[in-house]
C-alpha cells in the first residue's frame, strides 16, 4: 500500500451522533492521569438501540479527585453501584454497563495546539439509571409511580 501522508490531517469533527438522551453500554475504559495528578478513567460509549445503534457516542472521563469524586458517586450511582457506603471498583467493573447518558455537542479547543474539535460530551450529571427504561426510548414509571426526570446540566469540560 502505497500512500502520501501529507494530505492526511487530524480530524476536527469527532461527533457521530445527534444530541439527545440515549441508551449506552460502556464498551471499554482506559485508566489513566488527569492533568491534576488524579486517576482518570475514561469510558468509551456506545449507543446500544435505535438508529445509531453501535455508534461510539461520545468518550466522557471519571475523575477520582477531591472536587472529581462527586461526579463519580453520581455516575456510579446510575451504574447501578451501591454508593451508600465504602465501595471497592475497578476499571473493568464498568465495562458492559448499560446507561442513559445525555449527550450534548461541544465545541473544544486544545490549550496546547490552539485546536478547535468538535464532540458529544455527558454533562456533569448526565447519566441516569438504565432501569426503567422502554424500547421507545421514554423514560418508564419508577416503582413508586413518580416519572424518572432527565438532568441536563453544563459541564465545561471537554471530557
Amino acid at each position: 500500500m502505497q500512500i502520501d501522508f501529507r494530505t492526511i490531517t487530524e480530524p476536527d469533527n469527532f461527533v457521530t451522533v445527534p444530541e439527545g438522551l440515549y441508551l449506552c453500554r460502556i464498551a471499554e475504559v482506559r485508566p489513566g492521569v488527569a492533568r491534576d495528578g488524579s486517576e482518570r478513567w475514561s469510558l468509551r460509549l456506545v449507543v446500544d438501540e435505535g438508529d445509531h445503534a453501535g455508534h461510539t457516542a461520545a468518550w466522557d472521563s471519571l475523575t477520582w479527585s477531591e472536587k472529581g469524586v462527586y461526579r463519580v458517586k453520581r455516575a456510579l450511582e446510575a451504574f447501578g453501584f451501591d454508593v451508600s457506603g465504602e465501595a471497592c471498583v475497578e476499571p473493568g467493573d464498568l465495562e458492559g454497563i448499560q446507561v442513559r447518558a445525555r449527550l450534548v455537542h461541544t465545541t473544544w479547543e486544545d490549550p496546547e495546539t490552539g485546536r478547535r474539535q468538535e464532540r458529544m460530551t455527558v454533562p456533569f450529571l448526565g447519566y441516569e439509571s438504565a432501569e426503567g427504561h422502554t424500547s421507545n426510548g421514554e423514560s418508564a414509571s419508577s416503582s413508586n409511580g413518580a416519572e424518572r426526570g432527565t438532568m441536563a446540566v453544563s459541564d465545561d469540560s471537554p471530557f
